[in-house]
């Protein structure tokens, strides 16, 4: 619930710190005094629309923050867990901020937020209802989870979603495999004559590489051969070879470790040194033996490397691209001849899937038609003690062309507010405060199941007076059993039935106006609701009617 609500340079005000308790909690004050911008600074909170014409005249900026506590509220707890957002220790503190220049932020627990995760939030814990709000009633979607609630089939709606999901998921896959084959049947002749081609080159990954190393030395055998031949020559030539001409050194050397055993080590270094030059002489003839020059070879390696660049310009800019062109276009000529097996395959599926799907939906209507008749009923047994005697509440189910994620039918809540009238969507029918008193009518019937913490009436009490604003209190206090209620009002019938009374007055400060807010002790309610019931609030009649009414509602 909501415990304190804090507000700070918002239009007239200019700070303000609101208590709320449980039960029934009633905001009165005169006219202008500032009830509505209250209830603004709450609706600014659950991620309405900000505007720098907010932030009250001389401030950088406004602030609202509000104090939760979520105390035996698991389901909300784990809503902000998912968010990754400490609750500290079940309580949750959101803040909005609007700059002069327009400019907004948001934090849930000081954890800075969008607006979009702020109103999610919001949603969740509070339910605001007046005449200048976005009206959650009249969302298709809210009643719908509203009926859908009523019913116990939460559960049911959760499955129909499943369900229609998965058959969605199946269709798209056969969609997808049919348009594949329709365009691989299109351009199969074309797909078999790349395939053909790629294939028939029997192109090997790397071998585009391989090619162009061969080329490189049949083109230049003559002159490998010549080349190596001189190597050879250079070192291994009888009397002119370097071999022939180190005898010379290694006579020296010997004679040389002869007389000092110390330079052996160049005796070795000699050595291996010859021995090198001997392989090397070795490998060199060997190799100049073994370059062939080889026109026809040369020419098949040109001939297959030409062709390699031929598929490449048409297929790929390199080898691996063709390679991969070439798997690809008989994987879509395979799949002319596999899709059909696959989508038969499919289409057995999507049968099974769409008889789980009907089923499913069947089930949730077959809830939803005794729910529908039940809340009606209910609804419209409340409506009388609202002020609308003549009321008559509906929930009409109007079937699907085919099953949707929401069921095989639309909900739609319908009134009659006047006798001889059939019941027409609320939309079309009610006024604001009509409006915020079939929500009232609602809320008593679905207090049990709605798990929303706090509810917010603003204006509910209009056009309404005396037995009614009494019923409408009495109303109220029935849903405070199971929800914090908070209610904007003017009537004293509903106000003396508050748990918590607040009154909010216009003052000024520095010469700017602004609003004060202030909780009001037993004696000072006798005299709020005494001059709410429009006499002077220190006359005895005055006092003694407001006492009366006082008790009247065990206040």
């Amino acid at each position: 619930m909501l415990t304190e609500l804090r507000i700070r340079n918002f239009a007239i005000i200019d700070s303000v710190t609101l208590p709320l308790e449980r039960g029934l909690n009633v905001l009165s004050g005169e006219t202008g005094a500032g009830k509505s911008i209250i209830v603004g600074a709450l609706g600014l909170l659950l991620g309405e629309r900000a505007s720098a014409d907010l932030v009250r005249p001389g401030a950088e900026r406004a602030t609202v923050e509000g104090v939760f506590d979520l105390s035996g509220r698991p389901a909300l707890v784990a809503l902000v867990d998912e968010r990754g957002i400490d609750t500290e220790g079940e309580t949750l503190v959101l803040k909005r901020e609007i700059a002069a220049s327009g400019r907004g932020r948001a934090w849930v627990n000081g954890t800075p937020v969008t607006a979009t995760i702020l109103a999610e939030i919001g949603r969740s814990l509070v339910n605001l209802h007046g005449q200048h709000e976005a009206q959650t009633l009249l969302d298709d979607e809210s009643q719908r989870q509203i009926l859908d609630a009523y019913a116990d089939a939460t559960n049911a709606a959760r499955d129909v979603a499943s369900e229609y999901a998965s058959l969605a998921a199946i269709r798209r896959r056969i969609e997808e495999i049919t348009k594949r084959r329709a365009d691989a049947e299109r351009r199969a002749d074309y797909l078999r004559h790349v395939a053909r081609e790629i294939s028939d080159a029997q192109l090997v990954p790397g071998e585009d590489v391989t090619l162009e190393d061969d080329a490189r030395v049949l083109e230049n055998a003559d002159e490998l051969r010549t080349l190596a031949q001189a190597v050879s020559q250079a070192l291994s030539d009888d009397e002119d070879g370097a071999l022939a001409r180190l005898a010379s050194v290694h006579r020296a050397l010997g004679q040389i470790s002869r007389i000092d055993a110390s330079a052996s080590k160049m005796q070795e270094l000699y050595d291996s040194g010859f021995y090198a030059l001997d392989e090397l002489a070795r490998a060199a003839s060997d190799y100049a033996s073994s370059v062939e020059l080889d026109p026809e070879r040369l020419a098949g390696v040109r001939a297959r490397r030409e062709l390699i660049f031929r598929l490449s310009k048409k297929y790929g800019g390199t080898l691996a691209d063709v390679i991969t062109t070439g798997a690809a276009a008989q994987a879509e000529l395979d799949l002319v001849d596999s899709a059909e097996f696959d989508v038969a395959q499919l289409r057995k599926q999507e049968g099974e899937a769409s008889d789980r799907l009907r089923a499913a939906a069947a089930r949730l209507t077959a809830l939803r038609k005794r729910a529908a008749t039940a809340i009606g009923k209910a609804v419209s047994a409340e409506l009388p003690q609202l002020g609308m005697d003549s009321g008559r509440f509906t929930v009409a189910l109007t079937p699907r062309a085919e099953n949707s994620p929401q069921g095989a039918e639309d909900v739609e809540f319908r009134v009659a507010l006047n006798v001889g009238y059939d019941p027409r969507p609320l939309a079309r029918v009610a006024s604001g405060g009509e409006l915020a008193r079939v929500m009232l009518a609602l809320k008593t019937v679905l207090a049990a199941v709605d798990h929303i913490p706090t509810l917010v009436f603003d204006e509910v009490d209009a056009g309404i007076g005396g037995r009614v604003g009494l019923q409408v209190g009495d109303t109220m206090r029935r849903v405070a059993e199971q929800h914090q209620v908070f209610a904007i009002s003017h009537l004293p019938q509903i106000a003396a039935r508050a748990h918590h009374h607040i009154v909010v007055a216009k003052g000024a400060r520095e010469g700017v106006t602004t609003a004060d807010i202030s909780v009001l002790s037993a004696n000072d309610r006798v005299t709020e609701i005494a001059r709410m019931l429009g006499g002077d609030p220190e006359s005895k009649a005055s006092r003694a009617h407001a006492k009366e009414l006082l008790q009247a509602a065990g206040s």
